[in-house]
């Protein structure tokens, strides 16, 4: 049996999962909007520590790694690109829903809020993909 921790897409799919619960427990809803700009931050940036929790499978994304502490967007983007540059434009509009609207702004809207978890998952699913590749 596998720890979560051991597998990058598992816990990718935890911290969604987080993301989400997040919104519904605690960021209150009224119609279309989310009354709480804290919680919907706080999803946010969990959401995005599930896509890179995900990207860190990468064989590119863990030789940078282990050549300094923490990885930069860029370097997610160069590694995503080189497995498949397809991926690179939903990778960057992943990033500025996820970083610029709902942790930056706190966007209260319900639709942006879901457009942003629907894109970590495409993201997340794809290096699911990635991964199956490289651990079949």
């Amino acid at each position: 049996m596998t720890k979560v921790q051991d597998n990058p897409i598992k816990e990718a799919e935890r911290y969604l999962e987080n993301s989400r619960q997040i919104l519904s427990e605690k960021a209150g809803k009224d119609g279309d909007y989310y009354d709480d700009p804290k919680y919907v931050r706080m999803a946010g940036r969990v959401a995005w520590q599930g896509v890179r929790a995900a990207l860190d499978g990468l064989p590119e994304v863990k030789a940078k790694r282990k050549m300094r502490r923490q990885v930069r967007f860029e370097d997610y983007m160069e590694a995503v690109t080189q497995c498949d540059p397809k991926m690179s434009k939903p990778l960057f509009y992943t990033h500025e829903t996820l970083q610029k609207v709902l942790i930056g702004d706190g966007n209260l809207s319900c639709g942006m809020v879901e457009s942003g978890m629907n894109q970590a998952k495409e993201v997340i699913d794809w290096a699911d993909r990635e991964y199956r590749k490289q651990h079949p």
